[in-house]
């Protein structure tokens, strides 16, 4: 009989290790679960320790870290690999899915290895925990009734304008509101081009770091947002995992 595939959530950044310190993040049960498996498929295999570490203060793992089985699955793995990764649930191992941050095969390369589990009649069990683009959603102020992700825009000023345009009018069409993320570095062109692109009164919500100690979320009109930024009070928001939405 195969294994069961759990996805299991992370943290949205750095967290401190002391006792207790996943608890207002991830739940108890969570926890422990995670800490009985022995073998992880993971976006990045050491940041992936670096979570069983944590889980470690709390939850005695199955094993020594060291013996426990992470393989990687990023945007560079081959579709061919997909099903050597499945191999041990087949062959009746359990296996956590364990994203770089928040929740897996969300905005996440982990979706193949659950679309292909699913195809092998893998269980599939998915785990509480901290998703950055929820977060946001609720946070905003902004419609959680109807929104859509669009992940990243393209890079290239005209062709990221010319999307936005395109995202601002799809939200005054159908009242949905319109999440996207940037690499952190480019937190700040991405602003700029919501602002500059964007309706006066598009509502624009940025939300960076969140559940962290550092946490900032903030609703303002494009016209305000445009205020802001001319008199250089730029979020500090740079390099730090920031979502963006706006609301026509």
């Amino acid at each position: 009989m195969p294994g069961t595939l759990y996805l299991i959530p992370n943290t949205l950044g750095t967290t401190e290790p002391a006792p207790g310190a996943l608890n207002h993040i991830i739940p108890a049960n969570v926890q422990a679960l995670t800490a009985r498996l022995d073998y992880f498929v993971a976006e990045n295999a050491k940041t992936a320790r670096g979570f069983l570490k944590l889980i470690a203060i709390d939850h005695p793992l199955a094993k020594p870290l060291q013996e426990i089985e992470i393989a990687q699955l990023n945007v560079n793995t081959p579709a061919a690999a997909l099903a050597g990764l499945l191999a041990p649930l087949l062959a009746g191992r359990d296996a956590g899915l364990v994203s770089e941050a928040g929740v897996p095969a969300v905005a996440d390369p982990g979706a193949d290895l659950v679309r292909l589990a699913h195809q092998h009649g893998i269980a599939v069990k998915p785990l509480v925990g901290p998703s950055s683009l929820l977060l946001a959603v609720m946070a905003s102020g902004l419609n959680g009734q109807s929104f859509a992700f669009n992940g990243y825009l393209p890079t290239d000023a005209a062709l990221r304008a010319k999307r936005i345009k395109e995202l601002e009018q799809r939200s005054s069409r159908e009242k949905q509101t319109q999440l996207l993320i940037e690499t952190p570095y480019r937190n700040g062109a991405m602003l700029d081009a919501l602002v500059g692109t964007c309706a006066p009164d598009t509502l624009i919500c940025v939300a960076t770091d969140l559940s962290l100690p550092t946490e900032s979320i903030r609703t303002l009109s494009g016209a305000k947002w445009k205020g802001l930024l001319a008199s250089g009070k730029m979020p500090e928001f740079h390099k730090k995992p920031t979502v963006f939405l706006l609301l026509a």
